[in-house]
């Protein structure tokens, strides 16, 4: 997960500097499916999904040597992708929205799998 939230967060701090570059690295912002219409949203982009999904990161590196950091990461990691996916489910309940299920939705429910299962079977 470290890896993970790690190179997303990097991603999507870069990409809008990289947009003007063409670097050839896909864009962080038409894989997720938005567009920026001022400048503002740069910096919503960098702080949202790149500050956030950095920090994820780097305190799920810290918790590989920290086991109690490493238990707390586990922890908010799967209650932040079970919290996206239930609101994807329920976002697709309503009258003409898309269905859930894509590729973010398989990962997030796998995440959240493979968290409940670290954390039911975690030693003391």
């Amino acid at each position: 997960m470290a890896l993970v939230y790690g190179l997303i967060g990097g991603w999507a701090i870069l990409d809008p500097l990289a947009a003007g570059l063409d670097l050839g690295w896909p864009s962080f912002m038409e894989a997720v499916g938005l567009s920026v219409t001022s400048s503002i949203g740069y910096s919503e982009i960098a702080g949202i999904y790149g500050g956030l999904n950095l920090c994820i990161g780097i305190m799920c590196l810290i918790g590989i040597f920290k086991k109690d950091i490493g238990i707390f990461s586990i922890k908010l990691i799967t209650f932040l992708v079970g919290s996206i996916a239930f609101g994807r489910v329920l976002f697709s309940m309503l009258p003409t929205t898309p269905s859930f299920y894509n590729s973010f939705f398989v990962f997030e429910v796998s995440a959240l799998v493979v968290g409940l299962f670290l954390l039911y079977f975690q030693k003391d």
